[in-house]
């Protein structure tokens, strides 16, 4: 009975050992045969670019080769040779150079004759265009832009904001940049120095003239003036 026993349990440890070799060599074929499979993927890839690589080389090949032995077009210039600067040498001496002689120095002009002269030519050019000293005199004689905006409010028979009268005279004179705010701190000036009124309806500044009629423009207010409304 022993001997039957000891055959049972010997033939269940070889059985049990087979399964066991079995299960870890049907693991090991599925993973050398997933690393099969990736090799077999990474060679294909690697074949196809060979080929694409082979074919691309095959190109370059037959393209012709730039002919450098062929003379640039166009005049070229070509640098001259340089001169070799002489040695001096113990053998050679050096010649002196010659001494010339100094020239008279030019007598110097009188100062009288040199503004005369400029004098004459100012005047000549003057003469010869008028229209320049017309254009200088012009420009000279342009009025103030207080003295516009003094004589706008003479002209008008009603009380004007800074806005109308920074459009008016940006209108008669359109070569001059009028802005409100410069017309407005003018006609702040003009009140000050009594040569402008100053009234208020509801949020808004009106201007006139200083010698206006009474009806026109009403006294001037103590509290400070709130922004016209362009």
């Amino acid at each position: 009975m022993s001997e039957n026993a000891s055959a049972t349990e010997l033939t269940s440890q070889y059985t049990a050992q087979v399964t066991a070799d079995l299960e870890r060599n049907t693991k090991e074929q599925e993973r050398v045969g997933a690393e099969i499979a990736a090799l077999q993927e990474q060679l294909a890839s690697l074949q196809r670019d060979h080929t694409v690589l082979v074919s691309i080389q095959q190109a370059i090949d037959a393209v012709p080769a730039p002919d450098t032995t062929a003379q640039p077009s166009g005049n070229v210039p070509v640098p001259a040779p340089r001169k070799k600067a002489a040695r001096s040498g113990p053998g050679k001496q050096t010649q002196p150079r010659k001494k010339t002689a100094a020239q008279p120095a030019r007598p110097a002009r009188p100062a009288g004759k040199t503004a005369g002269k400029t004098a004459g030519k100012t005047a000549g050019k003057t003469a010869d265009n008028p229209s320049a000293g017309k254009t200088e005199v012009a420009q000279t004689a342009q009025p103030t832009l207080v003295d516009l905006v003094r004589s706008h409010l003479t002209e008008q028979s009603e009380p004007r904001s800074a806005a109308e009268v920074a459009t008016a005279l940006g209108q008669a004179h359109p070569e001059r940049a009028i802005k409100t705010t410069v017309v407005r701190t003018t006609l702040e000036g003009l009140v000050a120095k009594t040569q402008a009124q100053r009234s208020k309806q509801g949020s808004s500044v009106f201007y006139t003239a200083a010698d206006s009629s009474p009806s026109a423009a009403t006294a001037p207010t103590e509290e400070q003036p709130a922004p016209a409304n362009a």
